[in-house]
């Protein structure tokens, strides 16, 4: 299949084309596809494959902080979501609900989970009985359905993937603490792996989660200056505990309530790292994440010696770890260049009879296009070194657009102007929800995470002293 060169004709007209050039890349690269029921998606291999390499990394993460995985079930009973007043009231509109089901109407209605707070808290009520079975970690990784109106493929859709981790401690520093220690975690996950800068902080009012006493949030600035939620963790107090009946026996003998926090990030990673990374020839991968590290493509294939030099240095690099792939079709290589590079395959290796014959391979890098000769005889150093300097090159590039994309501003018009034009603003606000709606519903700019507590200024909006300095800005 032919591929047009470039998705847009200027990526720097961000506004314009950005909302279009997302959608190209993820479909024409095949990550992803549109199910046939509205507001769907099908996760191609390509796509799965990022999503693999993300579960990967965090469960190494999970079980160093002695998470155990497990799965729980997708129906929830309507009563246990009813248990937690302000936990169904903020997922209501979203709730998906079955009420007929082999053949009769059931006597009590089924939840398709929007989230797994309640049924995992009933199963912890009967697991959890003294303080010696505390802090219980579990995490799962699962689907879940919020019935959302407006819909794009990764970033917000009735159907996603993710992983949800559950914990109970004996006391509010313990699990107050595993949602602050979950959060660091996701932190390095997009910085380590996927090559995302993030910033983190407590969420406002406002902004938290449904039944959490506190909401710590990621976020990641896309290159058009909104921002994507990319995780979130919530210390949940004693909420669920108490709507569970969550008791355990402390040291003293007495009962008490469990303190609680849960933590996720879900296939909407897949999304940020295409709108952190991409630019007009289509995706870019970091080195890590990248489902093919290496792409070998043979010039002058027919010619005696290059199909078996290039499975060579194929077996030399995947016994080097690296995931490379050697793509032999009958494609003319300049078909092949777009193709992977469309794709985001971080390195293009580039092997024909005069290469062979000098004893080198003809890299050429994704995130700078730029060549380079690298000698067959250490190709897998050299190939491993050169990952590493995209990787590195390409945090770098994406901290550089964070750092241009904040701005500081005491003034409201300001601020307003700044945000319309693709900025996220850092300001000062009085921590005043009803102020912070009146924000929301006269622009449509939302809080997304404070910065730092501050009561020495006075409030952007109302004039008000401040409570803190908080990032405003539009929002995926």
């Amino acid at each position: 299949m032919a591929k047009d060169k470039e998705f847009v004709s200027d990526i720097a007209d961000i506004h314009t084309n950005f909302p279009q050039w997302y959608t190209d890349v993820v479909i024409k690269t095949e990550m992803v596809d549109y199910g046939p029921v509205k507001g769907t998606m099908v996760i191609r291999p390509y796509g799965y494959a990022v999503w693999e390499n993300i579960q990967n990394y965090l469960n190494k993460e999970f079980k160093k902080q002695g998470v155990a995985n497990a799965y729980f079930p997708m129906f929830i009973p309507e009563s246990f979501l009813k248990r937690e007043a302000e936990h169904v009231e903020g997922f209501a509109p979203e709730v998906a609900v079955v009420t007929y089901a082999g053949g009769e109407d059931l006597a009590e209605k089924l939840i398709v989970r929007p989230t797994s707070e309640t049924i995992i808290c009933e199963m912890y009520s009967k697991w959890i009985k003294s303080y010696r079975d505390l802090p219980m970690k579990m995490n799962q990784w699962c689907n879940v359905v919020r019935w959302e109106k407006t819909t794009r493929p990764f970033l917000r859709t009735s159907e996603f993937l993710w992983q949800e981790g559950h914990t109970v401690y004996d006391s509010e520093q313990g699990a107050d603490n595993d949602a602050k220690t979950m959060m660091e975690v996701y932190q390095n996950c997009l910085k380590n792996l996927l090559a995302i800068p993030t910033l983190t902080g407590r969420k406002t009012e406002n902004e938290k989660f449904a039944g959490a006493v506190a909401t710590y949030g990621m976020e990641a600035i896309m290159k058009d200056g909104k921002c994507l939620q990319a995780g979130t963790t919530h210390y949940l107090g004693q909420n669920f505990a108490k709507a569970s009946n969550i008791k355990f026996l402390n040291k003293d003998e007495k009962l008490e309530y469990g303190y609680s926090s849960s933590w996720g990030v879900s296939t909407r990673l897949i999304g940020a790292l295409v709108m952190t990374h991409g630019d007009e020839r289509g995706m870019r991968m970091p080195p890590n994440v990248a489902p093919i590290q290496v792409v070998i493509v043979p010039i002058a294939s027919k010619a005696a010696g290059v199909i078996d030099k290039c499975n060579e240095i194929k077996t030399l690099l995947e016994n080097s770890d690296i995931r490379v792939k050697l793509d032999d079709s009958n494609n003319t290589p300049g078909w092949k260049f777009n193709e992977y590079e469309m794709k985001g395959v971080p390195l293009r290796l580039e092997i024909g009879p005069r290469d062979i014959e000098n004893g080198v391979a003809t890299a050429v890098r994704r995130d700078t296009h730029e060549k380079s000769q690298l000698n067959l005889g250490d190709i897998a150093n050299l190939v491993a070194n050169l990952l590493n300097e995209i990787q590195s090159n390409m945090l770098k590039q994406a901290e550089e657009n964070m750092k241009n994309a904040i701005v500081e501003t005491d003034d409201f018009n300001t601020m307003v102007d700044q945000v319309n034009a693709g900025k996220v603003a850092l300001s000062y606000h009085c921590g005043n929800s009803e102020c912070e709606s009146e924000i929301k519903d006269k622009t449509t700019i939302k809080t997304r995470v404070i910065h730092s507590l501050d009561n020495s200024h006075k409030c952007i909006y109302c004039g008000k002293p401040s409570a803190y300095r908080v990032y405003f800005g539009k929002q995926y």
